[in-house]
């Protein structure tokens, strides 16, 4: 699975200054690990409105000094570049079935506001790039970042053409995705705090397998966080590095066509060796 990135993530849209936890450090670690072979460019303004309003597409656009976007996201005059580059490189990446590696991530973004370090909806933005542009009709979406999707649940609840699924610490943040919570293409797996690699393996058996079986996807794409490794600071599963290949080897049978997209991850010493752990799952 070839990687997709831009070296300009690593810089633009700063906040470590903030010792915020999404920092341009993430980047710049997996690029130095990996350096990637393809480099994505923005994505166009059409496509990000496939999935955002307009207007908030403009106040992104419009930030000229630092401000909080909301309670967790920092704005800053580059976070608009960077947010086209992630979702630029996550269609780049569907379109070549490879693994996006990018910042902000996506998956609490909603159509009119940022959230949870999130500016827009990467995966979504590349779902409907595939739809519109490629020929692909289903998409199913598997989230294993440790926390609930909701930006992805809001942006594609009730159209079923896209399946999404997630699995998540359950209660945790950002408290939606709890039990009894799924409803037609969305399927939510709230998993207690403590959780690991069994736990998850019997997630993906039960239910997320088959349930993407049953909705036969054109293509798959992986929201892939991997703050539900036992090291990771900001939550409390013990999933390792086994967990998330073999989760990804999962994924890979699912879908004729599968493609990945960096979500969170916050301890800069294992993020490289878990995505290495994903990359070797995807290519089993």
């Amino acid at each position: 699975m070839d990687l997709v990135s831009h070296p300009a993530m690593a810089h633009l849209h700063p906040t470590g200054h903030h010792r915020h936890p999404e920092t341009e450090e993430r980047l710049r670690h997996l690029l130095a690990a990996f350096n990637p072979e393809i480099e994505g460019g923005r994505a166009s303004r059409a496509a990000i409105e496939r999935v955002h309003d307009p207007a908030y597409v403009d106040r992104v656009e419009s930030i000229a000094e630092e401000c909080w976007l909301d309670g967790d996201t920092i704005g800053t005059p580059t976070s608009y570049e960077a947010a086209r580059l992630a979702a630029g490189c996550t269609i780049r990446a569907v379109e070549l079935g490879g693994f996006a590696l990018v910042r902000p991530p996506g998956h609490h973004a909603l159509a009119d506001s940022s959230m949870g370090f999130c500016i827009f909806g990467n995966a979504v933005v590349a779902a409907r790039h595939a739809q519109s542009e490629l020929g692909i009709e289903r998409v199913a979406i598997v989230d294993w970042d440790v926390h609930h999707g909701n930006g992805t649940e809001a942006l594609v609840r009730g159209d079923d053409s896209i399946l999404f699924i997630s699995l998540h610490q359950w209660p945790f943040y950002p408290g939606t995705g709890g039990p009894g919570t799924s409803e037609g293409a969305i399927v939510n797996v709230p998993l207690p705090a403590g959780s690991d690699d069994h736990v998850y393996r019997t997630a993906f058996e039960t239910v997320v397998e088959p349930t993407v079986q049953a909705f036969a996807p054109d293509l798959l794409i992986v929201s892939a966080g991997f703050d539900a490794h036992v090291d990771d600071p900001l939550a409390g599963m013990l999933v390792t590095a086994d967990g998330f290949r073999d989760m990804a080897a999962r994924c890979a049978q699912l879908a004729p066509r599968i493609a990945a997209v960096l979500e969170g991850g916050y301890n800069l010493e294992t993020l490289p060796v878990l995505v290495e752990a994903a990359l070797d799952g995807f290519a089993s």
